[in-house]
């Protein structure tokens, strides 16, 4: 079985390979009559292409998208939205070394295995370079949820943190790390250097929040809100972790440490504290909706790495090419879009069950 559509109602399913001639999405429940054009899409797609910094991947791509199919007269149809990025800077030779040894950390080995063949060029279908069109259709699911603010930024590099009393998130676009801490901004340069220069690597943590978003979104069991953005965001390459709000630190508080306490408010309750992320029950308070996202470090890299080839006999291995220092740093986009691809579903199924 193979699995590239995520969502329910508004639905995507993704194509291509890294070194392939191109890469696709198809957009399908997106809601008739929305305004969408190219230059709605592009944005999102310019702060995730790559060769833009030193601290990240060289490989010279504009990541231009087209927009084949769904729109008419610059709104959405109803119809299916088809979505096409030409690949034009692939350089397979660089992988040649791949086709007989398996990248440790990678998923070199696990799809031979499961497959007894594999696209060894970037990773093929593993490759990162999926995920730019996933940000292109979460720009498109940005238009199904007007009223929702989605920010996401840099929390940490290589166990360095941000110090959350000198955020400002006026920063975040103003640096290549998409951090809201100038002074954590400038430390990253180099501990991203260091790693450059030694042919090695370093993970990453990213906060995204959405605000705006109301209570009421999100369904009990088997469609929770907090579960829905849990499998978007595992599903993201090189994502080892996800925490809704508190995440793993609520198992060390008290009960009433951790509850959201309420008091009467003009508009409806007024939270004294958000621990849950903006979620409870699976369902939206109408609080901002939290999530931290933890990056693995790039598995492909100059260090030399023990591993085995094909016929299972023991070697080393260094990976060639063009690779992140950092592949967290671009998952900002990517992040953003998943929350936006979640949340637009969820405002659908609500607005089917509930009117």
């Amino acid at each position: 079985m193979s699995f590239n559509t995520f969502g329910r109602v508004l639905r995507f399913t993704t194509f291509g390979e890294s070194h392939g001639p191109a890469i696709g999405a198809v957009v399908d429940g997106c809601p008739p009559r929305l305004d969408l054009s190219e230059a709605d899409i592009q944005p999102f797609l310019d702060k995730r292409r790559p060769g833009q910094s030193r601290f990240t991947t060289q490989r010279q791509e504009p990541d231009q998208v087209r927009i084949l199919s769904g729109v008419f007269e610059g709104r959405t149809t109803g119809t299916p939205i088809g979505l096409l990025i030409d690949n034009v800077d692939q350089r397979s030779k660089d992988y040649s070394e791949v086709a007989s040894a398996y990248r440790p950390g990678h998923a070199d080995y696990a799809y031979d295995a499961k497959y007894g063949f594999r696209d060894y060029r970037g990773g093929g279908r593993s490759s990162a370079r999926e995920t730019a069109m996933r940000v292109a259709a979460g720009a498109v699911a940005r238009k199904v949820i007007p009223e929702v603010t989605i920010t996401a930024w840099v929390e940490a590099i290589g166990g360095d943190a941000i110090d959350y009393a000198k955020f400002d998130a006026a920063q975040i676009g103003n640096n290549p790390f998409f951090c809201p801490d100038p002074d954590a901004a400038a430390r990253w340069e180099a501990l991203v250097d260091d790693a450059r220069k030694a042919g090695s690597s370093l993970g990453a943590v990213i906060a995204c929040e959405a605000t705006g978003v109301p209570a009421g979104w999100g369904a009990p069991l088997y469609a929770k809100l907090d579960s829905e953005l849990a499998a978007a965001m595992m599903s993201i390459n090189a994502v080892k972790g996800v925490e809704i709000g508190d995440g793993f630190a609520a198992a060390a508080l008290s009960g009433e440490a951790n509850a959201d306490a309420m008091r009467p408010g003009a508009n409806g309750p007024e939270f004294l504290a958000n621990h849950a992320g903006g979620i409870a029950g699976g369902i939206s308070t109408g609080q901002p909706v939290r999530v931290r996202v933890a990056f693995k470090p790039t598995s492909s890299i100059l260090t030399p790495v023990e591993t085995i080839n094909r016929d299972g006999a023991a070697t080393e291995i260094r990976t060639k090419g063009r690779h992140d220092p950092c592949v967290g740093i671009r998952g900002v986009p990517v992040v953003e879009a998943m929350m936006a691809l979640v949340l637009a579903d969820q405002k659908l199924l609500h607005r089917a069950q509930c009117g």
